[in-house]
């Protein structure tokens, strides 16, 4: 599609560092015009448990599987029985180890989001300017979007209260 070479050009380069350059509403108007009904309508409504597509189904076993192996993890850290995952692959294993082990969970996040934009840079391989590329750039754009609601201050704010609320309980008893 022809249309494809002005609207990858133009999009901005997505980094897991810092805000994105534009939010996913801004995305889909610029799609709006250069891409088919179908394909527009798949962006819409993309998640990051979409797999209907170019390059979704291959990124939601990916998905699929790093939130297994997280559910196993975290299940062990917590001493909760669960079965390991089966087909592990080493990479997300790694990964996955060093987030729930980290000290702070928002830098735990952030090895997780470093980890999805490999893999899906190495599922757009060398498509530049077809679906695979658009919708590589979609689920980026969406994974900043979703790890744009972890605010520490607000997370901060909130993790106080509860334990305010827990100190609370414990002086009345």
């Amino acid at each position: 599609m022809a249309s494809y070479y002005y609207l990858i050009s133009s999009l901005p380069m997505l980094r897991t560092q810092g805000e994105p350059p534009m939010d996913y509403a801004a995305f889909l108007a610029m799609c709006r015009s250069a891409v088919s009904a179908g394909v527009y309508r798949t962006l819409e409504e993309l998640t990051v448990d979409s797999d209907k597509g170019p390059l979704l189904s291959e990124w939601a076993g990916f998905y699929k599987a790093l939130c297994r192996e997280l559910t196993y993890q975290r299940n062990v850290k917590l001493g909760r029985p669960c079965a390991v995952p089966s087909d592990r692959d080493a990479g997300i294993v790694q990964t996955v180890t060093a987030a729930v082990n980290a000290e702070n969970p928002l830098e735990g996040e952030r090895l997780l989001l470093d980890l999805e934009f490999r893999r899906l840079d190495g599922m757009i391989g060398l498509h530049n300017f077809d679906d695979h590329a658009l919708y590589g750039y979609a689920m980026k754009l969406q994974l900043l979007e979703r790890q744009r609601t972890f605010r520490y201050e607000s997370g901060k704010r909130a993790f106080d209260g509860l334990m305010q609320s827990i100190r609370q309980q414990v002086s009345s008893l």
